[in-house]
């Protein structure tokens, strides 16, 4: 992890956008934590993870926001990046109502 200024690399930001998502109904599951584990190593998780326990939502979103804009992501790996935070959010079945919010909130951020 870079530092606590939020200059992470995308694979950071991205898992931390993911554990967001997965948190964001305050029923986080372990398959839901499962699919973010896949996508970067164990000691990435873990740092971003116990970050992410401690920061709270107004810290969280501000961290993303910077992060994304220190980030320069191309239309496909938007695409990409909004295919993965959807996989998260209907990953128990459902699109919840935080769910669709946060969505937007995501949205604006990133695009």
């Amino acid at each position: 992890m870079k530092d606590k200024e939020g200059k992470w690399s995308k694979e950071e930001l991205q898992t931390y956008v993911l554990l967001l998502c997965a948190n964001v109904d305050k029923e986080e599951t372990e398959e839901e934590l499962e699919m973010i584990r896949s996508k970067v190593s164990l000691k990435t998780f873990a740092e971003l993870y116990a970050q992410f326990r401690n920061d709270s939502e107004k810290k969280q979103i501000k961290r993303i926001q910077k992060a994304v804009q220190a980030n320069d992501y191309s239309q496909m790996e938007l695409a990409a990046f909004r295919k993965e935070i959807q996989e998260i959010f209907l990953s128990d079945k459902r699109y919840k109502l935080s769910e669709q919010r946060l969505q937007s909130v995501l949205d604006n951020i990133l695009y």
